[in-house]
């Protein structure tokens, strides 16, 4: 895709986030479109997102677990870009702000020291992490009916809508067995699903090494004090006002949301 191409869309894409409207697959429209034209998208994107005032915290890791790749039928993770205007950590405005939310339970890292890629190891991560907490990101796209493929959601953030995080449930990662760690999620007090740390690449902490090391290709680093969303230990699970998700983890505790 030539410059212009791209720039056209990132504007369709960001014109469909402030409308709340979707759009054909990217890839039906534009076959020829690569990972690379579809990272160059994502990043126009977020400068529109900057330029309107909100500001990157942490970056997120999609489709990490063989639940997420079956549904979505995307057969690799992608990255994107989280900024505080999509935290809500209690109360998340799902029926006013997004399209079509998916919630996911994942394990979010915070650091307390820069990674910076390639050549990040696992024990790089667990010393760069102050603390390992239970979330939830709900995300969303602006592809219609989710038909997308891998391009399609890294051309759109991938597919980031928003996050909750439960920080009085966070522990340091060298006190627990990440892989080994259960989750599970609740749906208006009904269990829904179930996973380990394991679902997330074999352990969560290889998402974020993979993360770190993919983009110091692009030169970016991971950040001191970044929230890393580490991808879904359960399948997806659609949203709609009235809705209250909580996520159990073992040796963690618990994080709540309610949508409206």
């Amino acid at each position: 895709m030539d410059s212009e191409t791209i720039k056209q869309v990132s504007d369709k894409l960001f014109e469909a986030l402030e409308s709340r409207t979707t759009m054909e697959p990217l890839t039906s429209t534009y076959p020829d479109i690569t990972i690379e034209d579809a990272y160059t998208i994502s990043l126009l994107l977020l400068e529109r997102r900057l330029a309107r005032g909100e500001i990157v915290v942490g970056k997120k890791i999609g489709v990490t677990s063989e639940a997420v790749m079956d549904m979505l039928d995307v057969r690799q993770p992608d990255f994107g870009f989280i900024t505080d205007a999509m935290r809500y950590d209690t109360e998340m405005p799902v029926s006013s702000h997004l399209i079509q939310p998916r919630a996911e339970g994942e394990l979010a890292f915070i650091l307390k020291r820069d990674l910076v890629g390639p050549g990040v190891t696992n024990a790089d991560v667990i010393a760069a992490t102050d603390a390992v907490l239970p979330c939830f990101e709900v995300v969303d796209s602006r592809i219609e009916n989710w038909r997308i493929k891998i391009q399609d959601t890294v051309a759109d953030n991938a597919s980031c809508g928003f996050f909750a995080l439960n920080e009085a449930a966070a522990i340091q990662p060298s006190k627990i067995a990440l892989p080994d760690c259960r989750m599970i999620v609740t749906k208006n007090g009904e269990v829904i699903s179930q996973g380990l740390g394991a679902a997330a690449m074999g352990d969560p902490v290889n998402c974020i090494a993979w993360l770190a090391n993919t983009l110091g290709e692009y030169g970016i680093t991971l950040r001191s004090g970044d929230i890393i969303l580490s991808g879904s230990l359960v399948p997806l699970e659609p949203v709609h006002a009235g809705d209250v998700m909580t996520v159990s983890v073992d040796g963690m505790g618990d994080c709540s949301v309610s949508f409206v």
